[in-house]
């Protein structure tokens, strides 16, 4: 049996873009973002390039909501949906998103697709066939089975005959085009029938079956959230990371909260496991949405949001438009020091946190203690921990956001602006 964690040992980084062009992103903008991602963050461990929801629908942002209800989608004769040729061009022909793979993969980078759960809903009212002898989409679809937020898709019911054969033709389809990460939606707590709160288990199946038979690795992610705790052990089992939290925005709210969920989730944090806390709404976005603008986080706020999903080692996609990425976007993306907490740091955990503050901490791979400070209040606070607590008397802080050291002894003090956050890595004097 294939081991699907070794394609994620590390959290993955990268980037989506929903955030910035939600449903309507373009061959070109992909490719855009892909040559800053390869120039500029790429030696940072940053190496995904993920085309987020409606590539198959040719007229999509142009209604009035984020998405056309009943669009018409771009379809091949096995029911499997493929890109719109006038946002994607070099698809022409049947090439699928196989022709930007081979540009992604040429940068160094890799290269990922969103997509629904389930089988298009046209498909299954045209009575198309699926891949295999005799069967059809109408023959595996679960019409009662619908997301709640999309049009596009009915669910597939695992027990009916070729509902393993789509999936594997979706993702035989997908390894020929060359994808290396799938994001699946409507799938990490579905809530399809009110008395089964995980209802998306048998699809989850379904598809780790699948990508482990079509012979080549991709990363699995499922969306939305937030994920049903009590499932964690069949979401370690069979995907890679899955989202704790629903689609996340630039609201101090929403980022105040993520410590609660964290906290939820601290334990299953584990290589090629990874309960993800959503995309890192920074830089510009919410183009695609026709509400272009600059995240609404504070720079504080910005410095708070990298270093939870940092120590706690959350899966880290950037939402913004890279490419019109300032300075200080950029710099907060590739402190290196700060990623070493994501990449090499065990068993992040929360040491305490009420309505004021929040204290993490995870374990650095040479007996050093990653230590993150949160002054989660309206004004400024100064925060401590003892340095007892991690067997230490004495120890050199080093402060990772701006890489100077100090001793401290006995207790480690920062005062920080409201909601903002400090990281230190602490080493036994």
């Amino acid at each position: 049996m294939t081991n699907k964690n070794q394609w994620a040992l590390t959290p993955p980084m990268g980037w989506n873009s929903w955030d910035c062009y939600a449903a309507n992103v373009t061959e070109d903008q992909l490719l855009r973002n892909a040559e800053y991602l390869r120039d500029k963050m790429l030696p940072s461990g940053w190496e995904y390039l993920v085309c987020d929801i409606q590539w198959y629908e040719p007229l999509a942002g142009t209604g009035e909501g984020e998405y056309r209800p009943f669009a018409a989608l771009n379809m091949d004769e096995y029911s499997r949906l493929i890109p719109a040729e006038n946002r994607f061009p070099s698809s022409a022909g049947g090439k699928g998103f196989g022709p930007i793979a081979e540009k992604v993969h040429r940068m160094g980078l890799k290269f990922g697709i969103h997509i629904m759960r389930g089988i298009p809903r046209q498909a299954v009212h045209a009575g198309t066939a699926i891949k295999g002898p005799g069967l059809t989409a109408a023959g595996i679809a679960n019409p009662f089975s619908i997301c709640r937020w999309n049009s596009d898709m009915y669910g597939v019911d695992p027990e009916k005959n070729g509902a393993q054969e789509y999936y594997c033709s979706l993702f035989d389809l997908y390894a020929s085009w060359g994808i290396d990460y799938v994001k699946v939606d409507d799938i990490c707590n579905t809530n399809m029938y009110p008395h089964l709160p995980y209802s998306g288990r048998g699809e989850i199946e379904l598809i780790r079956n699948a990508i482990d038979r079509c012979g080549r690795p991709m990363v699995l992610s499922l969306s939305p959230g937030p994920a049903v705790i009590e499932e964690a052990w069949h979401l370690a089992e069979h995907a890679n990371l899955w989202r704790i939290t629903d689609d996340f925005w630039d609201r101090w709210e929403a980022l105040k909260d993520m410590f609660r969920r964290c906290e939820l989730w601290q334990a299953h944090v584990q290589g090629g496991c990874w309960p993800d806390c959503d995309m890192l709404p920074l830089g510009n976005i919410g183009m695609g949405f026709k509400r272009p603008r600059s995240t609404n986080f504070t720079r504080d706020e910005q410095l708070t949001l990298m270093t939870l999903w940092c120590v706690f080692r959350s899966p880290l996609m950037m939402g913004g438009e890279l490419f019109s990425n300032d300075a200080w976007t950029l710099s907060l993306l590739t402190n290196r020091e700060v990623l070493e907490v994501l990449k090499t740091g065990a068993r992040p955990r929360q040491l305490r946190r009420n309505d004021n503050e929040a204290l993490w901490m995870n374990e650095a791979p040479d007996g050093k203690i990653n230590l993150a400070l949160f002054n989660l209040s309206e004004e400024n606070r100064e925060l401590s921990c003892p340095l007892a607590q991690f067997g230490m008397e004495k120890a050199e802080a080093r402060d990772l956001w701006n890489g100077k050291n100090r001793t401290v002894s006995g207790v480690i003090f920062e005062e920080l602006a409201p909601h903002g956050a400090a990281i230190f890595r602490l080493s036994k004097v």
